[in-house]
């Protein structure tokens, strides 16, 4: 017994020395590489990992999965020390390939076809900030057709190219605007239309991310000085314009709206008189004109209350407030987005419809402006035709004449059943108040120089050369009349 027992020990002690030294041959093992990196436990065939098994790296990553003749190949999960990324999928050849998912240390991950360790083919992006890229890569990069959530709630459908939108792509923006059109390195560029959340439209060219053709400016088209009578009503032709005076016949829906003023004038520097005396309690902050005065608010009469009789005028005069108070409601609803033809009838709103207009193809036309007659807080100042009246009934702290001469007495015998305005030199402004602003700019204002007469001779708007008008705002002077202040008396300093 004891001589069998010699003849086995021998035999079982070798063999377990061989499995120290060398891989198991077949079932289930654990094997220590001779460099101490790798350590394998798991299933062996003919001395190679075959099946299923896990092999730990000495830096801590490891590898479990399927392994085919010593090969890591099939399904498993590889994790990386060195990045902390994890990978669960299909393995050839130790490397990711085919279907699977990558998650990120830095956070995200991705779900999709893989190649050689990269994404290739269809497959869904997630990064740390939760940005969600659905579509096709190409060498690890977004590339082909491919859907993309932003962080901000953003939204991009087209064509990728290396990691950047470049093609044919619509984007649709957290605020309600969209882009739909050409692409390049990222940002718009080629043909494409933007309909913006204001409710203005682009459509035309596109460079580094900007419109070529927007408008700049707004010009209104005729003469210089536009003459009309008291009570009459005229219309103003608006023109977008581009930089190089060019129309910005690609813009569409900037709402644009009508305000006056009247010249404002002191007599004296340490007087407070003007044109018009003001009650203190209806102060109004003077706004300086390109045609070298100053004009106070003054209402725009609507057109669409009809025509009133004196009494009925002044009533109506009498609940005027203040040019911003009247205009605010209309504008109010005209920049929330409402469509002009939805608005109430009447009231307020009635101004929205006459004066808040939407720009068609680079412009707009007002029809049947008229000024009102001044409210009751706007005091006119009479004039008088000979020396002696004009000493007899000057205002005190007063001297000298104001611009615009004598006035008929009977315009001004009882100002409070004046249903007109009355002569004088006035200002039509058109405002861009689209809301919000289109790609963040507002145009500048334009201005109109109006002179209301006794004898009325209004002349007809002209289009101005395609070069551009002459001055900001206003085109070139067609009528031939002159800019001069008009009437009988002498200049007064501005």
């Amino acid at each position: 017994m004891a001589a069998a027992s010699s003849e086995v020990s021998p035999g079982s002690r070798l063999q377990r020395r061989d499995r120290r030294g060398r891989p198991p041959s077949d079932g289930y093992g654990v094997y220590i590489y001779p460099n101490s990196f790798f350590q394998y436990e798991g299933e062996w065939k003919g001395g190679k990992k075959h099946g299923h098994g896990k092999l730990l790296f000495k830096d801590g990553s490891y590898y479990e999965g399927e392994f085919v003749h010593g090969e890591i190949t099939g399904e498993g999960c590889r994790y990386w020390a060195s990045s902390g990324n994890t990978y669960s999928g299909h393995f050839v050849l130790g490397e990711p390939q085919g279907h699977g998912m990558m998650k990120y240390k830095a956070g995200g991950y991705y779900e999709g076809e893989l190649s050689h360790g990269m994404r290739e083919g269809l497959g869904c992006l997630v990064d740390q900030d939760g940005q969600t890229y659905k579509g096709w890569f190409h060498n690890h990069r977004r590339h082909g057709r491919g859907q993309m959530t932003f962080q901000n709630g953003d939204k991009y459908e087209g064509d990728w190219v290396r990691d950047q939108r470049q093609g044919h792509g619509v984007l649709h923006q957290v605020d309600g605007s969209t882009y739909e059109g050409q692409w390049h390195g990222d940002v718009f560029s080629g043909l494409g239309t933007l309909t913006h959340c204001s409710g203005v439209t682009y459509h035309g060219l596109w460079v580094n991310g900007h419109p070529v053709a927007q408008a700049t400016r707004m010009v209104i088209l005729g003469p210089e000085v536009l003459a009309v009578a008291p009570g009459a009503a005229f219309t103003l032709m608006v023109q977008l314009q581009q930089a190089n005076g060019a129309v910005a016949e690609g813009e569409h829906g900037r709402m644009l709206r009508l305000s006056a003023g009247v010249r404002y004038v002191q007599l004296l520097a340490h007087a407070q008189v003007s044109f018009f005396a003001v009650d203190e309690t209806h102060q109004e902050v003077p706004t300086q004109t390109p045609f070298g005065f100053e004009c106070i608010p003054y209402p725009l009469w609507s057109p669409t209350s009809g025509s009133l009789e004196p009494g009925a005028a002044l009533k109506r005069a009498t609940s005027l407030p203040s040019l911003d108070d009247l205009e605010t409601a209309s504008v109010t609803w005209c920049a929330q987005g409402n469509p002009i033809s939805s608005l109430p009838a009447g009231g307020q709103e009635s101004y929205c419809l006459q004066y808040c207009q939407q720009a068609q193809h680079g412009h707009v036309q007002f029809e049947d402006v008229r000024l009102g007659p001044p409210p009751l807080w706007y005091h006119p100042i009479p004039f008088f035709s000979t020396p002696q009246q004009k000493t007899c009934n000057q205002p005190r702290g007063t001297t000298g004449d104001a611009v615009g001469g004598s006035r008929p007495s009977s315009m001004m015998a009882s100002p409070g059943l004046v249903t007109a305005a009355l002569p004088g030199e006035y200002v039509i402004m058109v405002h861009d108040v689209t809301t919000p602003p289109f790609l963040g700019h507002t145009l500048p204002t334009a201005f109109q120089h109006l002179r209301v007469t006794a004898q009325g001779g209004q002349s007809q708007p002209s289009q101005p050369p395609r070069g551009g008008p002459e001055a900001p705002g206003k085109g070139p002077d067609t009528s031939g009349k002159s800019s001069e202040p008009f009437g009988e008396g002498p200049d007064v300093p501005r």
